[in-house]
């Protein structure tokens, strides 16, 4: 069931050398300082390394070669800006480097997809795997007494009961006061979290070393010809006409007003109108590409009447113009309320979806099948990813911000210095020249105190060189050539918002109730100056 690699004593002591150091080099770099600097993408640079020295036959596979140069490049992205995106695509492009070798070419991504699935589960017991196979090799040699039989035999119990030794130590005083008078040094928590650091290190290097794969793979599911129910050539064609009615009449009204900017009726706001549409508009172009895939299969006789094929071009361009609607929609929200990282992806993502609407019309017209449509999307994807990886959403969000800001142009959106500041360090530059720009005193002070902050997390490293990182040694050289030309402010001293308004002085307690003057008793009441009583 799962494939197997010619097994080779030397060629497994020389991966387990390789993954023992890049553990050790990750305890270097990795497990000594946090947040990580560029030291992980140089961590990830040594373990594109190791695959190479260890597995040599990679750099004769084409495929194996060119995702491991992908994998180096996403590592020199992360030595200028570590993060969980450029992580995500070198491991990608790593594990399809080590799969490549045993993997047929032109394979589709149907079935690339299983392979990583299983790689990645059995992996996880893959070192587990390999020394039951080393075990069984062994037998077949004549028994004897050698170093590496005992080291084989002692290797699980000594790591085993220093593991458990090292975690009762820490939990139970008893035994870390005995570990001391033996002179032994009690392991401290952070001890114990970098040695399983290392041991997850390994079993991840591992998994490029020797990885799995899956010989029986599911088929792409399909329909073949089966007619669906309550779908025949009469209902698409009704369909399609009904459905090309409908998207007209709402492009009609997207090109009055939202395209020409004619006035609303009533107290509707262009923001307003624009902001309710964008994401139900590309439901509706997603629910289209559903139906084009569903109802119209490559193929089948209703896919092949020429009237169906005019239908659904015309839908499809009228989609198309629904998503160039919803991507306007989008934009004159962002005009009136301000860039997000959200705002700005979600633009991506529509034009994805309008690319993935034109590849689904292509396949019907072209007769592609299942797995070219497949395709053409997962390289849509990666490459959007890759690109998104390359990019800082934040920095270009707060540039748009300040730039079109309605304290600077008089015509944008109010600045909202709270994002700037959850924004944090891709804000800075931008900050600082807002502080610059602006003569407004009491905006001077609130961006001069959110900068403050901002720029004491960007400092936050304490001299760490594993917390360094290129983009952020770039972004404190340019605060810092702006500082020269023109110095910057020093806030006014309170507590602030998160806005960077001052915050209000806390009410006065109030003073206790004067107390009601006791009665006294000594006085004459009326009623003992009557006689007799």
């Amino acid at each position: 069931m799962f494939g197997r690699h010619p097994f080779s004593r030397a060629s497994f002591w020389l991966k387990a050398g390789v993954a023992v150091l890049l553990a050790l080099l990750a305890d270097a770099l990795l497990f000594q300082f946090f947040p990580w600097g560029s030291v992980l993408g140089g961590f990830a640079g040594a373990w594109v390394v190791g695959v190479l020295l260890a597995r040599r036959g990679l750099a004769r596979d084409r495929r194996a070669l060119l995702a491991l140069l992908a994998a180096m490049g996403f590592a020199g992205v992360m030595v200028e800006r570590p993060g969980p995106l450029p992580w995500l695509m070198f491991g990608l492009s790593l594990t399809v480097a080590a799969l490549s070798a045993r993997v047929q070419s032109g394979e589709p991504a149907w079935r690339w997809v299983q392979r990583l699935f299983v790689h990645g589960v059995v992996s996880l017991v893959g070192p587990i795997l390999d020394l039951v196979r080393l075990s069984r090799l062994k037998r077949r040699r004549p028994a004897r007494i050698s170093p590496l039989a005992v080291l084989k035999v002692a290797a699980l119990p000594v790591v085993g009961g220093l593991v458990f030794l090292l975690l009762f130590a820490s939990a139970n005083p008893l035994i870390s006061d005995a570990l001391d008078a033996a002179r032994v040094p009690a392991p401290s928590v952070q001890t114990v979290l970098r040695l399983m650091g290392c041991i997850v290190v390994a079993v991840m290097v591992w998994t490029t070393l020797r990885p799995r794969w899956h010989r029986k793979l599911l088929a792409l599911p399909s329909l073949g010809q089966r007619a669906l129910p309550g779908v025949s050539t009469a209902s698409v064609i009704l369909s399609l006409i009904v459905f090309n009615a409908l998207f007209a009449l709402q492009n009609g009204l997207d090109v009055a007003f939202l395209w020409s900017g004619a006035p609303l009726p009533g107290d509707l706001t262009l923001a307003a109108y624009a902001h309710r549409g964008a994401y139900p508009l590309i439901a509706t172009a997603l629910l289209a590409g559903l139906f084009v895939l569903v109802a119209l299969r490559p193929g089948s006789e209703t896919a092949q009447r020429p009237l169906v094929r005019t239908l659904v071009v015309l839908w499809v361009g009228q989609n198309m113009v629904l998503v160039a609607s919803s991507i306007l929609r989008t934009a004159d929200y962002i005009e009136g309320y301000a860039l997000t990282r959200f705002r700005l992806v979600a633009m991506v993502w529509m034009v994805m979806v309008g690319i993935g609407l034109l590849l689904i019309c292509w396949r019907l017209l072209r007769d592609k099948g299942g797995h070219w449509l497949i395709d053409a999307n997962v390289r849509l994807v990666l490459t959007v990813l890759a690109g998104l990886s390359l990019i800082d959403t934040g920095a270009i969000a707060a540039s748009w911000n300040v730039r079109h800001a309605r304290e600077i142009d008089g015509t944008g959106a109010v600045l909202d210095l709270g994002y700037l500041r959850r924004l944090g360090e891709p804000a800075l530059v931008s900050l600082v020249e807002l502080e610059q720009a602006t003569d407004d005193p009491v905006l001077k002070d609130r961006v001069a105190s959110v900068r403050q902050e901002v720029l004491k997390q960007a400092r936050g490293d304490g001299g760490n060189w594993r917390g360094w990182n290129w983009r952020r040694a770039r972004r404190l050289a340019r605060v810092e050539a702006l500082a020269a030309r023109a110095p910057l402010l020093r806030p006014l001293p309170g507590e602030r918002l998160p806005d960077g308004h001052l915050a209000p002085p806390p009410p006065a307690p109030e003073a206790p109730p004067e107390a009601l003057p006791s009665p006294d008793l000594t006085t004459t009441s009326p009623l003992t100056s009557v006689p007799g009583v």
